[in-house]
């Protein structure tokens, strides 16, 4: 077996499979160098602080592809100024390599407005400090709201969330101050629903039951009766009624007394309150002669009815006689040594007043 392996025609066939092996090799590195440019190398042209029309231009002629890439805007350098580059100035790399320019904006980049409407006044600050807006002038509206973000406006107009605006951008903010008081209730009688829903809003009411004589929803129809009143006091915020058809109010004259029965209630404010609570006094009947007072009769049984042991109140003694002085004087003259009596208990006295 060795010596088959040692002949001739053997030997003759390895070398030529060595040498095709061999020369594929090198063809295939031969096109590799043709292909990639194997040494012919371009430097990075430095670009950097000038504008990127300036740098694109100077790329384009070294044969080198770009990227362009907005960076963080920075208001110490000019817009579209290059502030950096990758591969760095000077890197030797082939021919249609990409280079990526790092470029200052024109302003700082956009944000989306966060929805902070009907939010409380300190976390709509909160938010718009997080996507990095600023607030400005805070407006106070009478709304039932309070503390509340009623509108966002933006340079005098109206903003919307999720506009775009720039970062660091000022926005103003409307906050409700509270519901305003005793405003007068518009008359609506007479006008068409439409109307009427326009005026309420205008005048920071609420729109309230809205009942349509024919059951219909028809805007056109005409308002004939409403609750509250006209001229009447409500704060904002307060619903109001009303009662539409499509005839007029004066054709529906039964109609609004039946409403008003129902919604106006009548009191009488003339009489005061203590004539509510305190029985009126009537005049007794006239007594005919020898029958007894019947008023008398009932003094004298409570009279009658008092204990013993409660005492009466101090009465005012009438001013004595001059008969009953004069003896008083005669009996001072002569006076006669009076025995002790004993101490006693002061009993209850009964005054009559005849």
């Amino acid at each position: 077996m060795l010596k088959s392996l040692f002949h001739w025609k053997v030997l003759v066939n390895l070398l030529v499979a060595a040498a095709v092996f061999v020369g594929l090799v090198w063809l295939t590195f031969r096109w590799l160098e043709i292909h990639t440019n194997h040494g012919k190398e371009i430097p990075v042209p430095n670009v950097m602080n000038k504008t990127v029309q300036e740098a694109i231009k100077i790329l384009d002629d070294s044969g080198l592809e770009y990227e362009v890439d907005s960076f963080k805007y920075d208001p110490k350098y000019r817009p579209f100024q290059v502030l950096q580059i990758y591969p760095s100035p000077g890197s030797r790399v082939k021919d249609g390599r990409t280079v990526i320019l790092k470029v200052n904006p024109r302003t700082y980049a956009q944000v989306s407005v966060p929805d902070i409407l009907d939010r409380y006044k300190g976390l709509a600050f909160r938010q718009l400090e997080q996507v990095g807006l600023k607030v400005g002038d805070t407006i106070f509206e009478p709304s039932i709201q309070r503390d509340a973000v009623i509108r966002m406006l933006y340079n005098g107009s109206t903003l919307k969330p999720g506009a775009l605006l720039p970062r660091f951008s000022t926005i103003d903010l409307v906050i409700g101050a509270g519901p305003r008081r005793n405003i007068s209730v518009p008359n609506l009688v007479g006008l068409t629903v439409q109307q009427a829903k326009a005026i309420i809003t205008q005048n920071l009411f609420e729109v309230g039951l809205v009942e349509y004589e024919d059951g219909g929803k028809d805007e056109s129809d005409i308002v004939y009766f409403q609750d509250p009143p006209s001229m009447d006091v409500r704060d904002q915020g307060m619903q109001i009624d009303l009662w539409a058809s499509k005839k007029t109010p004066a054709e529906l004259g039964a109609k609004i007394s039946q409403l008003n029965s129902i919604y106006r209630i009548k009191i009488d404010t003339t009489i005061s309150s203590s004539s509510y609570r305190t029985p009126v006094y009537q005049k007794p009947a006239p007594q005919k002669v020898g029958e007894p007072n019947p008023e008398q009769t009932v003094t004298e049984q409570t009279k009658t009815e008092i204990p013993k042991t409660e005492v009466a109140k101090p009465t005012v003694e009438p001013k004595p006689k001059l008969t009953e002085v004069k003896q008083k004087t005669a009996n001072t003259t002569a006076p006669k040594p009076a025995a002790p009596k004993p101490e006693e208990k002061p009993k209850a006295k009964k005054v009559i007043v005849e």
